[in-house]
């Protein structure tokens, strides 16, 4: 694990006082890959030109001191579902192997107006479908922690690289948990806005209604820090939304938090729910209320997330058809041409999903599940608001257990199950911040485990509030 945990603040003041520089904070970081990422395997890429990038940003720190970008210098990782103009966006799926991205993602233009420099791509999940990043089609990605086990998914390599200290902070994309997750398998900060606050811009889609851009860091103030220079309206994206969409969410000095017990009775391991209580009575002994609260509509959501996810992952990847961009394997007629590829680019899972979804689109069969998943969405979010209406915010595990093993969840169902607590925050929108909250010990090793808040629309400044209060900071 990281010798040395670094944060923006912490070496943006090194730079200022000129005791460290950014050109020597990204060899320290090439030098980790170097020696760790042969066996973790958390990078897809890892850029020659950073290191030109890190020495302008020397020169302005010389030149200019604090008059400078927020995050120059600031090693970031990126998920390779993300677009960065002249580099490879293969998506972690064979179909797109050696495809160029034409243009940046508007969270990558963002964090180069602030002076971040791109370390290299993550390893991903294919097309961001999975829980474990075992799914990449150029392998697996390793826990930090324990290399027998997975680092979560579907962005597992850029909690790879975060927790292995390759990086500062890193970008990922959460459909369905897929920044949470691994945040809690890897002992990180991971956070999900709400749909709509961050741009979707140079995101290759999964499910439209669902992905977000999200963020790893080891501390809250990171995670504020880049949620506040990524956020804001776009004109490529009509879903970003503006501040007056949703009602400002203010601050508090304590907070009434809602644990939704009944949600967290079966499928938790028992050493999981001890650190989870304990987590609570913290909360209690820092001042906050904590009250239980009734949600039963939660223990819908997994079913219907998969129903409404598939359902939008077989109309977007329907693009990759071997004629526009990607992958070509040619056939003696058009439709040869597009089974072929198809066949040969797409893993398992994937295919899995596409037929899942296109069944449940299908005449006779859309009423009766895709059209009923979005009325559970409806009640979902319209329970949680009634809730919301005497707490401020919902606490509960991020996973039920911690990082397993590589290869130990064979069994599609199994996996799908360890979403179970963070699919309700992308089916309704609303924002989730999964907290480092102690260890577990599996086989003589130590393993992080999250708890994770969530807060109505916009309610962002009062999940980073709770959050630092939490941990300290």
């Amino acid at each position: 694990m990281q010798k040395d945990i670094q944060t923006i603040a912490s070496l943006r003041k090194a730079f200022i006082q000129g005791t460290d520089t950014p050109s020597a904070v990204l060899l320290r970081c090439k030098e980790e890959i170097v020696n760790r990422d042969g066996e973790i395997h958390a990078y897809l890429d890892v850029y020659e030109d950073a290191l030109e990038s890190a020495k302008v940003a020397d020169a302005l720190y010389k030149e200019k001191g604090a008059d400078t970008p927020l995050l120059l210098g600031i090693p970031v990782a990126i998920k390779n579902n993300i677009l960065i103009k002249g580099k490879k966006a293969t998506a972690g799926s064979k179909i797109l192997e050696n495809y160029i991205a034409p243009y940046d993602a508007t969270v990558i233009n963002r964090l180069r107006d602030a002076g971040a420099i791109f370390v290299g791509a993550t390893n991903l999940d294919e097309f961001a479908m999975g829980s474990s990043t075992e799914n990449s089609a150029f392998g697996p990605t390793k826990n930090p922690h324990d290399l027998s086990r997975v680092p979560g998914g579907s962005s597992g390599g850029s909690a790879a690289a975060v927790a292995m200290g390759s990086a500062t902070v890193a970008l990922g994309t959460d459909t369905g948990g897929s920044v949470r997750l691994p945040a809690s398998y890897c002992g990180l900060v991971g956070f999900k806005p709400t749909y709509g606050a961050i741009s979707r811009h140079g995101l290759v889609a999964m499910g439209s209604s669902l992905d977000q851009a999200g963020t790893f860091s080891n501390c809250v103030s990171d995670a504020e820090m880049l949620f506040g220079i990524l956020q804001g309206q776009d004109g490529f994206d009509m879903t970003a939304y503006t501040k007056d969409t949703y009602p400002d969410i203010p601050k508090k000095e304590k907070y009434r938090i809602g644990v939704p017990y009944s949600f967290l009775g079966e499928g938790i391991e028992p050493d999981v729910r001890k650190l989870f209580d304990e987590a609570v009575l913290k909360f209690k002994e820092l001042g906050h209320e904590i009250v239980d609260v009734s949600l039963p509509r939660m223990a819908s959501g997994l079913a219907a997330y998969y129903i409404v996810m598939p359902a939008e992952v077989s109309s977007n990847l329907a693009r990759y058809d071997g004629v526009r961009f990607g992958l070509h394997v040619g056939g003696d007629t058009l439709l040869d041409d597009y089974e072929l590829t198809r066949a040969a680019g797409f893993g398992r899972e994937v295919k899995r999903r596409i037929l899942l979804g296109t069944y449940v689109l299908s005449a006779g069969y859309y009423d009766s599940y895709y059209g009923k998943a979005e009325a559970v969405r409806d009640l979902m979010r319209d329970e949680l608001y009634s809730a919301f209406a005497d707490i401020d915010c919902v606490l509960t595990p991020t996973a039920p257990a911690p990082a397993f093993k590589i290869g130990e969840k064979s069994d599609p169902l199994s996996m799908y199950l360890t979403d179970v607590f963070t699919v309700p925050a992308n089916l309704t929108g609303m924002p989730a911040l999964s907290l480092p909250a102690g260890v577990v010990t599996r086989e003589g090793i130590d393993l992080p485990i999250g708890i994770q808040c969530m807060t109505p629309h916009n309610g962002e400044a009062r999940l980073f509030d709770i959050g630092k209060k939490f941990l300290g900071e």
